[in-house]
């Protein structure tokens, strides 16, 4: 009898040791830090601070945000894929990074499917075709019209070449028909000055950017570029509902990880990002800033990606767009 209490609470006390050892396998040895590849302030970073605080809560360790500003978010992204795959360090992607980027830098210094682990879609927000108060087209047909009317000469604006922005164009142009003289800018604040002054006539811009303008009336919005409606424009017709099924020209965020993390790790990771993304006060500020369709399985952000990539080749290489510098 005493030596069946003995093996019973020894069983007890091994499986109790083995408890903590195994959940510690499924999360960082130390402090978590999120590197994001824009400044303060901006969509990526204040998605990843909102992250940051509630994961840090679940974890019940530090989670801090760095920017790494440069190179539309390759210089951040080349850092985290260098980094061991302890789960210390993690990424905040952006389309640029992760969708455009391989597609358009031949030689790019990572690889998406080798140097990182998708862990969580964050979510998508749509772009705005939008154009000055005073453009004569107020509507997609009519602006399709215009353009067909006059081929070459509309004047589009982009927030730089080969950005989300210029991308949206180019997919729009191929799904129209249409031929319109693109103007890249050095991001979007430049590029919205000339909008409202007449020099550019058009553009797609990202919601963040394009909705205090559509507020304060100085910009019109003809389409927005999800397949539905965005609950933050819901006013604002789709690309797709105005006479092109399936259009879809996201800008989109999600956490990545350096390569060689442990499965473990990433499934429970993406678990936690999804309980937080679930919340309500999260899911207002997403609302915000037109923040829409994150969360699911590692599997769906990583077929996600896939398809990004394979959808922005064909239109870099059909639209020969070749990366500045």
């Amino acid at each position: 009898m005493q030596r069946r209490q003995f093996m019973t609470g020894a069983a007890a006390l091994g499986a109790a040791l083995v408890l903590p050892a195994a959940r510690a396998q499924d999360m960082p040895p130390g402090p978590v830090k999120i590197v994001v590849g824009f400044p303060a302030g901006g969509g990526t970073d204040v998605l990843a601070r909102l992250l940051g605080q509630k994961l840090g809560v679940l974890w019940n360790i530090p989670v801090i945000v760095e920017n790494r500003a440069g190179a539309a978010g390759l210089i951040a992204a080349e850092q985290v894929a260098r980094q061991p795959g302890d789960g210390n360090t993690l990424l905040m992607a952006h389309v640029n990074s992760h969708g455009i980027a391989p597609g358009l830098q031949p030689k790019l210094a990572y690889s998406v499917e080798r140097d990182f682990s998708p862990i969580a879609l964050v979510g998508k927000t749509p772009t705005i075709l939008i154009g000055g108060a005073a453009q004569p087209a107020k509507t997609l047909s009519e602006l399709v019209q215009q353009c067909k009317a006059q081929p070459g000469k509309i004047v589009f604006g982009s927030a730089g070449t080969g950005s989300a922005q210029h991308l949206a164009l180019e997919i729009f142009k191929a799904r129209a028909g249409i031929d319109v003289l693109h103007v890249p800018y050095k991001g979007s604040a430049p590029l919205m000055n000339d909008l409202m002054g007449g020099h550019v006539q058009y553009c797609f811009e990202g919601m963040t950017t394009a909705t205090p303008l559509l507020q304060s009336g100085k910009v019109i919005a003809l389409a927005q570029t999800l397949q539905q409606r965005s609950k933050s424009q819901p006013d604002v017709p789709t690309v797709a509902e105005q006479g092109y099924p399936g259009f879809e020209a996201s800008i989109w965020f999600g956490m990545v990880g350096p390569g060689s993390m442990p499965r473990a790790m990433v499934q429970r990771m993406n678990q936690d990002i999804d309980n937080v993304l679930a919340m309500a006060d999260v899911q207002e500020k997403l609302a915000q800033v037109g923040a829409e369709d994150g969360g699911g399985s590692v599997q769906r952000f990583a077929d996600f990606m896939k398809q990004e990539q394979q959808k922005y080749a064909k239109t870099i290489k059909d639209a020969k767009i070749v990366a500045e510098g």
